[in-house]
C-alpha cells in the first residue's frame, strides 16, 4: 500500500482548519478524521479535532482525542495543556496537574500552562500558588482576536476577562457571525497597550468575591475608552455573596439569606451565634464546589478543614423543598432588565445543580420544568414575579442570573444573583427539545442588547 504524500495530507489538514474557521463543524470533523485515517499520529489533526469536539460539548470524546495526541507527541506542550484543561473542567485535578507539570517541564515559560496551573491551584484553594502562576501566565500577553465568521460589517467587542477566573461565560453569548471579539486578560493590560478599534466593551469579570483586583484593572481599561460598557465594574462589585444578600434582603417578595464572611479561626463562636443548620462555602467558587451543609457542631470542624480559604462564608439554609419533599432550584436570566426563565432543576438532594439533578431520567421533572419555561408567571405567582423584578432592578446589571427557590408563601428564596451564570444550549437529544426555544430567546435577547448598546444594526 502506498503511503499518502505529505503534501496531500497537508492540503487535507488545511482544508479541515478552514472549515472549522468558517463554523462548518460537521464538515470540519469529517475532514480531520480523513487526515487521521491517512496519518493516525498527525498532531495538528488530533489536537484540532479535540478542540472542535470540546467546543461542541462532546467533552468525553475531546479528552480521548487529546489523550491520543499526547500519547503520540508527549513532548508537545499544546496537547498536554489542552488535555489538562479538559480534565480540569471534569474536576480530575490530579490528572490535570500531571499534564500541566509535564508541559511546564518541556516549556517552562508557556503562558497557557501557567494559566492552567493557576486555575487548578485556585480551585484547590492555594491562592498564593495560583497567584505566582498567574503572574507568569500574563507576562507578555496581548490581545487575542477571535475568528469572525460573518459576511457583513461586524460589531466589534472588546471582551475583558480575568486570567484568575470568575468570568461571565460568553461562549454562546457572542455569536461569531455578528461579533468580532478581541479578548484582553485585564491583568496583562498596560497603559501603553494599543486597544483595537471597538464598538462595545463587555466586562466579563463577574465574580466580585474572586475578582477584586481584576475589577480594578477593568476600571483602568475603561478610563482609556469611550465605548459603551456591558456590566460596569462598580455594579459587579456589589454582587459578592454577602453584599448582594444584604442589599436584596428588604425587597418585597424576596427572602434573602443571612450571609457572613467569617475568619476560620472564629468559626465556632460565629456558628453559635448564627444557628444551625447553615451552609459553609469558600468564596469565589461555583457549581457546588467547596460547599457544605452544616447540621450541627459535630459537622463543623471536618467541613472547615476540607474547604480552602482564610475566611469562609456562612449562609443561612433556606428550605426550598416542595410539597413532595423535592428540592427545587429555578434559574432566571436578567437581560437588559428583562427577566427570562432559564431552567428548573429538581433533586432529592439539597445541593441542586442542573447537570447533576434528577432531570434526564425523570420525565415528570422535565414536565415541571417545561411548565415553568412555558409560563413562568403562572408557575411562580405574582409575589415571586414581583420579587424577581425587584432583584433585577436592584442589581442594575445589563446581564445577570438569579438562582432561587420558591417559598411556602410564594416568595423568592434567594440563593445567588450575579453575572457569572452560564447559558448553555441543551444537548442534541429529543428529551430536551422543550428547552431550545427558551434558551434561544435568552441568547437572542443578549444579541439584541449588545447590538443596541453598540449602536450597530444587526440586520
Amino acid at each position: 500500500m502506498t503511503a499518502p504524500a505529505p503534501g496531500d495530507i497537508d492540503l487535507l489538514y488545511r482544508r479541515a482548519g478552514a472549515l472549522a474557521q468558517e463554523g462548518r463543524r460537521e464538515e470540519a470533523q469529517a475532514a480531520y478524521l480523513a487526515v487521521i485515517a491517512r496519518a493516525p499520529t498527525h498532531f495538528g489533526a488530533l489536537n484540532d479535532l479535540g478542540t472542535l469536539l470540546y467546543n461542541s460539548d462532546f467533552r468525553a470524546a475531546a479528552r480521548l482525542t487529546y489523550a491520543e495526541a499526547v500519547r503520540h507527541h508527549p513532548d508537545n506542550p499544546i496537547g498536554r495543556i489542552n488535555l489538562a484543561n479538559a480534565l480540569l473542567a471534569d474536576d480530575r485535578t490530579a490528572d490535570a496537574r500531571a499534564h500541566y507539570e509535564a508541559a511546564l517541564r518541556v516549556a517552562p515559560d508557556h503562558p497557557e500552562a501557567h494559566q492552567g496551573m493557576a486555575n487548578l491551584l485556585q480551585a484547590l484553594g492555594d491562592g498564593d500558588g495560583a497567584g505566582r502562576h498567574l503572574q507568569r501566565s500574563v507576562r507578555g500577553r496581548g490581545i487575542d482576536a477571535l475568528p469572525y465568521r460573518g459576511d457583513g460589517v461586524p460589531c466589534r467587542v472588546l471582551l475583558l476577562i480575568s486570567a484568575a477566573g470568575g468570568n461571565v461565560p460568553t461562549r454562546f453569548l457572542l455569536d461569531p457571525t455578528l461579533f468580532a471579539v478581541f479578548v484582553l486578560p485585564v491583568e496583562a493590560h498596560a497603559d501603553d497597550m494599543v486597544l483595537p478599534p471597538h464598538d462595545l466593551v463587555f466586562n466579563a469579570v463577574g465574580d466580585a468575591d474572586l475578582g477584586g483586583r481584576a475589577l480594578d484593572a477593568v476600571e483602568a481599561v475603561l478610563r482609556r475608552t469611550e465605548a459603551p460598557v456591558i456590566n460596569r465594574p462598580e455594579r459587579v462589585r456589589a454582587t459578592g455573596r454577602a453584599a448582594v444578600a444584604e442589599r436584596l434582603a428588604g425587597l418585597p417578595g424576596v427572602r434573602a439569606p443571612k450571609v457572613a464572611l467569617v475568619p476560620r479561626e472564629t468559626l465556632k463562636q460565629a456558628a453559635r451565634r448564627f444557628g444551625y443548620p447553615f451552609l459553609l462555602r469558600s468564596p469565589g467558587f461555583h457549581t457546588g464546589r467547596h460547599f457544605r451543609r452544616i447540621d450541627g457542631p459535630a459537622d463543623l470542624a471536618a467541613a472547615a478543614a476540607a474547604l480552602p480559604g482564610r475566611a469562609l462564608l456562612m449562609i443561612e439554609f433556606l428550605d426550598a423543598r416542595d410539597a413532595r419533599g423535592r428540592w427545587r432550584k429555578f434559574r432566571a436570566m436578567v437581560v437588559g432588565g428583562r427577566v427570562l426563565p432559564m431552567h428548573l432543576a429538581l433533586s432529592d438532594d439539597w445541593k441542586v445543580h442542573y447537570f447533576t439533578a434528577d432531570m434526564a431520567d425523570r420525565p415528570e421533572h422535565r414536565g415541571e420544568e417545561a411548565a415553568f419555561l412555558a409560563d413562568m408567571p403562572g408557575v411562580l405567582g405574582p409575589k415571586a414575579m414581583a420579587g424577581l423584578a425587584a432583584i433585577a432592578g436592584a442589581l442594575d446589571l445589563d446581564y445577570a442570573g438569579i438562582d432561587f427557590g420558591l417559598g411556602p408563601d410564594g416568595e423568592v428564596l434567594l440563593f445567588e444573583a450575579n453575572a457569572t451564570m452560564v447559558v448553555n444550549p441543551p444537548e442534541p437529544d429529543p428529551r430536551w427539545d422543550y428547552r431550545r426555544a427558551p434558551v434561544d430567546r435568552i441568547l437572542a435577547a443578549v444579541r439584541a442588547l449588545l447590538l443596541a448598546h453598540a449602536g450597530v444594526n444587526g440586520g
